[in-house]
């Protein structure tokens, strides 16, 4: 009788076993279609780990490199298309070699694991590699014989830095590493217009962040003479006399605190006074015509744009303000409702999507 059951116990488990395949089929595409955009590619692309030493280096250094708007709660796939994005432009400074990401958490167990990014660029699907360590492999490629080639590729590495707003992504270049991060937001554009590049989906704009200092009236006011004295220099800028400018603020994180009880609100103009729009501005404007004196404010048409953006650090001590500082050409702006930095899609088109 046993012997009968076990038998019918088979038959059972060999008729039943298709279905149970074609069932968790069915739930893993399910799980899938529920997933976020980028929780479908996390299998095959990582993200570069926050690299918890910038804030600091922030803090004491000047650093360049991009600050970029996107979707909130997005992060995570912006991220992944503004690597791809940038990643061709950076490469490109260095025989068109691929850029590389740094993170200086020594704590994670696997510091070489390759980012790969899929782009698809002309209907053509194309993998970028990048990585999380300095690059082992220019190190041993055989067709790189200069040294001072590699260490420039380790000079193209950028760091993700934490913020504590949403919607922002910030990465930085090395200390007193400059990179034209200008001109390579310029070819961004430039490769949209042609059709050479897709237009993205999570990232709103690319802020080119030339400088940083800390927000004070004296540290302000260098930096922007010494961008500003970088722009005049030059020549692919034409400047008419008088030179119209414009100056544009953003103080991301501030404006919250403005709603909050008018004691609080003082208390922080007070602890930082240049968080006062009229008081920023008076800042940026002795810093131009510092190296300008013949200069006038023209918001409709300047040809000269210093933007000013405030950094919400992580991890930074209690009262320490760090803004990202540029000097830029009317091409790369817009100047309503407010002057900042071009969209990468207009913005119409944004809503469209969101319909």
């Amino acid at each position: 009788m046993a012997a009968v059951d076990d038998v019918k116990d088979v038959g059972r488990t060999v008729e039943e076993e298709p279905v149970c395949e074609k069932r968790e089929r069915e739930e893993e595409e399910a799980e899938t279609e529920a997933l976020t955009p980028w929780e479908q590619h996390s299998s095959i692309i990582s993200i570069p780990r926050f690299d918890y030493k910038a804030p600091s280096s922030l803090l004491h250094h000047s650093h360049a490199g991009f600050l970029v708007t996107c979707t909130i709660k997005r992060e995570k796939s912006a991220t992944k298309e503004v690597m791809s994005i940038l990643g061709k432009y950076i490469g490109s400074m260095h025989e068109e070699k691929p850029a590389v990401v740094e993170s200086t958490d020594m704590n994670a167990a696997s510091k070489k694991q390759k980012l790969c990014v899929q782009e698809i660029e002309e209907g053509e699907e194309k993998t970028v590699p990048l990585e999380n360590d300095v690059l082992q492999e220019t190190r041993e490629n055989p067709s790189v014989e200069d040294p001072e080639l590699a260490d420039e590729e380790h000079n193209s590495l950028m760091s993700l830095v934490k913020l504590t707003k949403s919607g922002l992504l910030l990465f930085t270049f090395p200390v007193e590493k400059f990179p034209d991060t200008t001109n390579i937001v310029s070819r961004v554009f430039q490769s949209m217009e042609s059709g050479a590049l897709k237009a993205p989906i999570w990232c709103h704009r690319i802020f080119p962040v030339q400088a940083t200092c800390g927000l004070t009236e004296k540290e302000l006011r260098e930096t922007v003479s010494k961008l500003v004295q970088r722009f005049v220099n030059d020549k692919d800028n034409t400047l008419s006399k008088p030179v119209k400018f414009a100056a544009g603020y953003q103080r991301r994180g501030v404006e919250e605190t403005k709603g909050k009880i008018q004691k609080e609100a003082s208390e922080v103009l007070d602890q930082c006074p240049l968080l006062d729009r009229i008081k920023c501005f008076e800042t940026v404007a002795a810093g131009v015509t510092d190296i300008v004196p013949d200069s006038v404010v023209d918001l409709k048409s300047p040809e000269l744009c210093v933007l000013v953006e405030l950094l919400p650090l992580s991890r930074i001590p209690s009262g320490a303000i760090v803004a990202a500082v540029s000097v830029l050409p009317h091409r790369l702006v817009s100047t309503k409702p407010k002057l900042c930095i071009k969209p990468l899609v207009p913005e119409s088109k944004h809503k469209k999507g969101k319909n």
